[in-house]
This record gives C-alpha cells, structure tokens and sequence, in this order.
C-alpha cells in the first residue's frame, strides 16, 4: 500500500510536470510557443523545461516510498518501550503522524484530477491562437496599456513605418494634433471586428503570455463591404483626420488573407 501511495503521488507530481515539460519543448520546437506567449521568453520557456525533465530524470533514482522516509530511527524508542513493560496494544492502524484527514485526501484527489485534464489537454489539443469574439470581448475602447510608452513620440516624429496596429491604437487614442498624422501612408495587418466605420481592424497585443493579451483596434474606411468578423486582412491606405479631429484609416485595398503564423503583436 505505501509504495503504492508513493507511486500516485509520484505520478501526480513528477509524471504531469514532465509531461508538461516535453509539451513546452514540442512547441519550441515546432516554432508554436509564440501562440502562447511572447517569444522573448522562450528560451526561458525553454530552459525550465529541461530541468524539469532533468529533475523527473533524477527522481526516479530514489526507490518508491524513499519521501515518506523522515529518517527518524524509531528501533531506540521501540526497545525503550519494551524495556519498560509496555503492553499496549497499538493495532495495526497507522501511526497518528501519518493518518491523513479526508478532506487533505479529497483535495489531494481533486487536485490531482483537475492537474490530469489539464496535461491531457495540452497533450491532444492543437494549438490555436485566441478568437476574435474573445478579442472582442476585452475590447474596452482604449490602448493597450503596454503598446510602447514612445509610439506618440514616434509618430509626431513621422517614423511610423514598423508601427502596428497596437502602436497606431496607442496614437489614434492619444493624439493631441490629429492633423499631423493626415495622410500618413499605412500597411497594417489583422482581423475584421465591428465598428463605427466600415468595420475594425484588430489585433491582440501580448506583454508576457496570451493571459495578459489586450485587443487593439483602429477604425478602417473602405470602399467595399466588410469583411466577415475574425476574418483576417492585410490594408493599405493612408491615415485620415476627419474635421472634429478623429483619425481613420481610409483603405486602398483590403486584402482578405490567411492567419499568420504569429498572430499576436508584442
């Protein structure tokens, strides 16, 4: 029964963290951890993972049951207590250190549970970036927080051409003299979203990880019908500063395309 105990705690712990390691790896090297989060932090991402699996490597070394071994030397106390006369009857049932409390054991099965369907998640679903409803969703009508402290200082500058759509964002919210942005040209990247124009053009800004992912969107005029939400598109125009001092984009072309590999802006 202990090495048993000693095999499911084993399991739960070392088991799932390698298999989460090697899930890491994989997306490494498949070039997808960029779905996830920013590729900056990939050879951290990295990293860890191998001294993981380093560490579940090692692990295996100790003989199951060797955790539960506290090195106390109980033979002393045993011989003590005989040498004294003691003939209570102790049973077989283990002793009170050792006995778990059943809502520690239904947590311990719970956790254990919870942690399993996540690996197993991981493990047997693709990866796939973040929709456009979700995009929507946290879309509160300002610039991302972190979409580059520098982007208004760039721009009044007239050094716009690696700007995104989180930078542009960032500068259609802020302006203070919208006309010196007019007619700025623009090739910018994303996917199709509801809005006061003929539709949105969004994308999702990533600081660290896609949990921390915030939806940038600037307003697109064109010619044409709008292209289906979540549908992505690459546009070319110029920027536009409308009389009461609001900025758009007035599109050339609107070019419907595939997604592209990395999704996200940073």
């Amino acid at each position: 029964m202990p090495e048993r105990r000693s095999f499911v705690n084993r399991l739960l712990g070392v088991g799932l963290a390698a298999a989460l390691a090697v899930v890491t790896l994989s997306l490494v090297a498949t070039g997808r951890l960029g779905l996830y989060i920013n590729p900056d932090s990939t050879w951290f991402a990295a990293s860890m993972a191998v001294v993981v699996l380093i560490g579940a490597v090692l692990t295996f070394v100790l003989p199951l049951g060797a955790e539960d071994d506290h090195g106390h030397d109980h033979g002393a106390g045993d011989a003590h207590d005989n040498a004294a006369g003691d003939t209570h009857d102790h049973g077989s049932s283990a002793p009170a250190a050792h006995r778990r409390h059943p809502l520690a054991v239904a947590a311990t099965v719970g956790g254990g549970v919870a942690a399993s369907v996540i690996v197993l998640a991981a493990l047997v679903t693709p990866p796939a970036s973040l929709s456009a409803e979700l995009a929507m969703s946290r879309d509160i009508d300002a610039p991302p927080l972190f979409a580059g402290a520098d982007a208004v200082t760039l721009a009044a500058t007239g050094d716009t051409t690696e700007f995104g759509v989180g930078e542009w964002a960032t500068v259609f919210a802020t302006s203070t003299n919208p006309d010196a942005y007019d007619g700025d040209p623009v090739t910018l990247t994303g996917f199709a979203t509801p809005g006061d124009g003929s539709f949105d053009l969004t994308r999702l800004v990533i600081t660290h990880c896609v949990i921390d992912a915030q939806a940038a969107s600037i307003p697109i005029s064109a010619g044409e019908a709008a292209p289906d939400t979540g549908q992505w598109v690459r546009i070319t125009g110029t920027v536009n500063a409308t009389a009461d001092g609001q900025l758009s984009v007035e599109a050339d072309s609107v070019e419907r395309i595939d997604e592209p590999g990395d999704p996200y802006e940073y």
